[in-house]
């Protein structure tokens, strides 16, 4: 396979613009259908799924950076953003490119910060860079072989997230402004990676005053209409301290 000039070109830039060695890749989730999803890129030369990343300019912090490289994905402006870990294998990228010279930017040894991202399925609009055949979503139980180390990042975010999801407010950001306390309960189920108890869930996520009901249910269906819910934001933080599912 010939060297791509592309590559070879956009490093030089890469070393004038960024900080050497230092990276971000983001674990970015979305909430579509009952199932959680993951933000994937495949490479269009090495044919392989990788996490979505990138490099930190001079000029900038490593948060702004997480968050620049998500807006240029999928478009979101303002997505919850959590560093969760730094991962630096030795010789994590090289393979991709043992046929440049070692100078090449890509070529070094980068030691990454790992966020995992949440954000509205239905408002992004996810973009593939000129290095990729694709930027799809797909389904946490239907992920493809992941390339480097991404299944090692991948796997610790969701380890993260399953941690965290008793005291941060993380179904503001998965799920749409309102919703019905079935869709709420089956983001937790889909999440922990377990079933709850349907009467219990209910009891516990309306005692800590998270919720507020709306008297308009939701339209259509032979059924009676669920009732629709969205979150108190600050009731939501405070109330979720320790909540132990």
């Amino acid at each position: 396979m010939g060297l791509d000039q592309r590559i070879i070109e956009k490093s030089k830039l890469l070393w004038e613009q960024c900080l050497p060695h230092i990276s971000v890749d983001s674990v970015v989730f979305g909430f579509h259908e009952n199932q959680l999803k993951v933000l994937l890129l495949k490479m269009t030369a090495a044919q392989q799924w990788l996490l979505p990343g990138g490099y930190v300019y001079k000029d900038e912090n490593l948060q702004d950076a997480a968050q620049r490289v998500l807006t240029e994905r999928t478009g979101a402006q303002r997505v919850y953003l959590q560093e969760f870990g730094v991962f630096g294998t030795l010789n994590r990228s090289e393979g991709f490119f043992t046929d440049y010279e070692d100078g090449l930017w890509y070529k070094q040894r980068f030691i990454s910060a790992g966020f995992y991202a949440l954000v509205d399925y239905t408002a992004v609009n996810v973009t593939a860079d000129e290095y990729s055949e694709t930027c799809e979503w797909r389904n946490i139980d239907d992920l493809p072989e992941l390339a480097m180390d991404h299944q090692l990042i991948y796997t610790n975010a969701l380890t993260v997230l399953r941690q965290q999801l008793s005291y941060k407010p993380i179904g503001m950001s998965l799920l749409p402004e309102r919703f019905t306390i079935s869709e709420l309960q089956k983001l937790y189920e889909t999440i922990l990676g377990r079933t709850l108890n349907r009467g219990n869930f209910y009891r516990r996520i309306m005692r800590f005053g998270i919720l507020v009901k709306h008297e308009d249910p939701r339209k259509g269906g032979a059924h009676k209409a669920p009732f629709l819910y969205s979150f108190d934001p600050h009731q939501y933080h405070e109330s979720l301290q320790g909540l132990d599912w």
